[in-house]
């Protein structure tokens, strides 16, 4: 029973249409209402070439009822969220039950893809809002008291124990590579150079500290007349090369990165590449679900692919029309 609850509604069909078929013939074949009492072999062999054909033609037309269903369930099989757009498009073969199942589950995907946008939109301004708020509490809170701490550190340094010197300028050292430390992730988590300076300033910046802590060096394209983007285009571009860049630096192990943000043929594109081990290293994707969930707010693709140099390429595909 298993087994059957397994095979095809096709084959379902076309095995009830044999069995109707085959108990049809044999009645036919050794029943009285032959011609003759008993059926001779060569009515045997027109019976069973009559059958044969009849369920050839039987088979075929089912496939032809049957095909643009099993098409739409395939296509229900193939449906990735993170890559939305496809919808089903049933052929003018298809019936009436067909195309209904297809329209209904076109609306679905529409409402789904409208929620999944609005709902990620949503967290995506909850998730910067959160970061702003680390940020600020890190600087005020957390960076001031280090700042105090290593000022009493200083002036403590003045003392005429050459050993308490010593270890108080360690604590102020380390102190104060705590702060720097406390500043950089508040850049991180704040872009305040994307509000104050644009979008390719804030890359270059990006780009260039990036780059700076990881002792890579990094070249960068960026044409020179840029379409005006929203701010949440801005600010996805801005996550997507930063959460790439940061990617590069830890698994890539290259030397060498590259930036570059161009307008083709009515698309802007966002590119980031490294000249390191390339595709299919663990750990080498991490981050890449989140950032095609960014990309899916702003109805951009994201691509991962090997590099012109040899790694790895991340690539953010937005459509624009001015």
């Amino acid at each position: 029973m298993r087994r059957w609850r397994r095979v095809s509604l096709l084959w379902r069909v076309f095995a009830a249409n044999v069995v109707v078929c085959v108990v049809a013939t044999a009645l036919l074949a050794w029943t009285p209402a032959t011609v003759h009492r008993v059926a001779t072999p060569r009515e045997l062999v027109v019976l069973a070439i009559g059958l044969v054909g009849l369920l050839a033609v039987d088979l075929l037309l089912l496939r032809r009822v049957f095909g643009p269903l099993q098409r739409l369930a395939a296509l229900m099989a193939r449906v990735d969220p993170l890559q939305p757009g496809r919808r089903a498009a049933p052929s003018g073969q298809a019936g009436r039950e067909v195309v209904a199942l297809a329209e209904a589950l076109n609306s679905m995907l529409d409402r789904l893809e409208h929620e999944r946008r609005a709902s990620g939109r949503r967290a995506l301004e909850a998730q910067e809002a959160e970061r702003s708020r680390i940020a600020r509490e890190l600087h005020d809170e957390i960076g001031q008291t280090l700042t105090a701490v290593a000022l009493r550190a200083e002036r403590a340094a003045d003392a005429d124990q050459p050993a308490q010197r010593e270890a108080l300028a360690e604590i102020t050292e380390t102190v104060l590579r705590s702060l720097d430390d406390v500043h950089r992730i508040g850049r991180e988590l704040r872009p305040e150079a994307l509000d104050d300076l644009g979008l390719v300033n804030a890359l270059i910046a990006l780009s260039s500290r990036v780059a700076g802590q990881a002792g890579m060096s990094v070249r960068r394209d960026f044409d020179a007349q840029l379409p005006q983007l929203s701010h949440e285009a801005e600010l996805v571009i801005y996550r997507v090369a930063q959460e790439s860049l940061t990617n590069a630096v830890r698994h890539a192990g290259g030397t060498e990165l590259s930036l570059s943000l161009r307008r083709v043929d009515g698309h802007v594109v966002l590119a980031v590449a490294d000249n390191g081990r390339g595709i299919g290293r663990p750990g080498r994707e991490g981050g890449l679900t989140g950032m095609r969930e960014r990309a899916l707010l702003i109805d951009a693709a994201l691509e991962i692919r090997p590099g012109p140099a040899g790694g790895t390429e991340i690539v953010l595909d937005l459509p624009w029309e001015g």
